[in-house]
């Protein structure tokens, strides 16, 4: 599965730290609103899948792919544009870019043959970036992410229990994306192409998924006299938190 780094970030912390998944429970016009996310979900699904599925189908193929090559840059492209855009420097910004576009032009004919290879880059940095992501709140006196976020949905209360279990789960979620893009270098480097791809492309969001599922049900059998949130709570956290970080 190919994703951007906001995108799995967004989608992987409410339920990481959801304390126990539960219907959402609509208040007023809420049958509305669970309408809308449904559809939304469901979109957002189909074009998970046909993105994994075009990446594995261009990324195996023993021809070059202009087309291939761009859907694979499209990501990449889309966060260096909102990087260099956020600059204090906005000429500066335009400058880098200009000269990034340059330099996409010259190795364009080098590229288009090279597809797998962009997306290896693409899926390495979306694994090491989500790593980082959970495992730079494991260091120094400051809470983990996970439990910052369990801690927003339990109200600002949390046992000792759910504190301990919260930062184990930010340090397996962290070794767990650190695995991954081990795995895909080695698979990369040493596999063929085709076995590299299955796993990047078409296997990344099913292990994410039963690396939740697992976490979940280890949760229960950990945490059994817990107060348990609804996936709501955990949005709502992970929202709140969001917007308190926002400059």
């Amino acid at each position: 599965m190919s994703s951007r780094p906001s995108n799995s970030v967004e989608v992987l912390l409410p339920d990481v730290v959801a304390g126990g998944a539960g219907p959402v429970r609509p208040g007023v016009g809420g049958g509305t609103a669970m309408g809308w996310n449904w559809v939304r979900g469901i979109g957002v699904a189909l074009l998970t899948v046909v993105w994994a599925a075009t990446a594995h189908y261009t990324s195996t193929g023993n021809e070059s792919s202009g087309w291939g090559a761009a859907l694979a840059l499209t990501p990449m492209s889309v966060a260096l544009a909102l990087g260099l855009w956020r600059l204090p420097s906005r000429w500066l910004g335009a400058l880098a870019g200009a000269a990034v576009l340059a330099g996409l032009v010259v190795s364009w004919p080098f590229l288009k043959g090279q597809v797998a290879l962009l997306y290896y880059v693409e899926h390495l940095g979306v694994y090491l970036l989500l790593s980082v992501f959970f495992g730079r709140t494991l260091r120094g006196p400051d809470e983990s992410l996970v439990t910052q976020m369990a801690r927003r949905v339990h109200g600002g209360v949390l046992s000792p229990a759910q504190a301990a279990y919260t930062r184990q789960v930010t340090l397996a979620w962290c070794v767990f994306f650190a695995g991954m893009a081990l795995i895909s270098t080695l698979l990369f480097l040493f596999a063929p192409v085709a076995a590299w791809s299955l796993f990047a492309n078409l296997l990344g969001g099913p292990l994410i998924a039963l690396m939740f599922v697992g976490e979940y049900l280890w949760r229960r059998r950990a945490l059994p006299e817990e107060k348990r949130a609804t996936m709501a709570d955990a949005v709502r956290a992970w929202k709140a938190q969001r917007s308190d970080k926002a400059p």
